[in-house]
């Protein structure tokens, strides 16, 4: 029986159409983060602007965002001037080197939900779509990137006993010759 969560986990056309994808959405995240971190970017007028739209006849943001953006993001906007830029400049990193893939997709949906939730449409829901994709697939997203090797490595360096290696593990032997 087919099961297109194994398919997108473990196919290796699956693994290259992820690769696009995560590229794709990578340099989307990248290109916004670094004009927000090279263009002074600040929070406040956006954490404002979505704090008037919890309140009047038909709110489009919910009551409860409203409030956490009234009393937290708002005192606190020099924070977010910092960490939304940051934050989408390294998820669009991560997601183009393939490094921790699923983490950086996973950020990216987190990201994606604030920015929704605050009453912004925009590409928003459309990446929402495409980053569960890459969330879904786990590492299966990041085989063609750093991920083929990173992740290994950590699995190698926190297992219980020292020098395990899955059989499937690329390892990195600097002893090996190579052709």
């Amino acid at each position: 029986m087919f099961s297109f969560n194994q398919w997108l986990r473990e196919n290796k056309v699956a693994m290259w159409i992820l690769t696009v994808l995560r590229v794709y959405i990578g340099y989307d995240w990248m290109t916004h983060g670094w004009g927000k971190l090279t263009g002074g970017f600040q929070a406040g007028g956006f954490l404002a602007g979505a704090v008037e739209k919890a309140a009047g006849e038909n709110p489009t943001v919910q009551a409860w965002w409203g409030t956490f953006l009234e009393k937290f993001a708002v005192p606190n906007a020099g924070l977010f001037d910092f960490i939304i830029p940051l934050g989408e400049f390294l998820v669009g990193v991560g997601l183009i080197l393939g490094c921790f893939t699923t983490l950086a997709a996973l950020m990216a949906l987190v990201m994606n939900f604030a920015f929704l939730f605050s009453g912004t449409v925009s590409t928003n829901a459309q990446l929402v779509l495409m980053q569960i994709f890459l969330v879904v697939a786990g590492a299966n997203a990041g085989k063609i990137g750093l991920d083929r090797w990173v992740l290994p490595y950590l699995r190698g360096l926190f297992s219980r006993g020292k020098g395990h290696h899955p059989k499937d593990t690329p390892t990195l032997n600097p002893t090996q010759k190579t052709a």
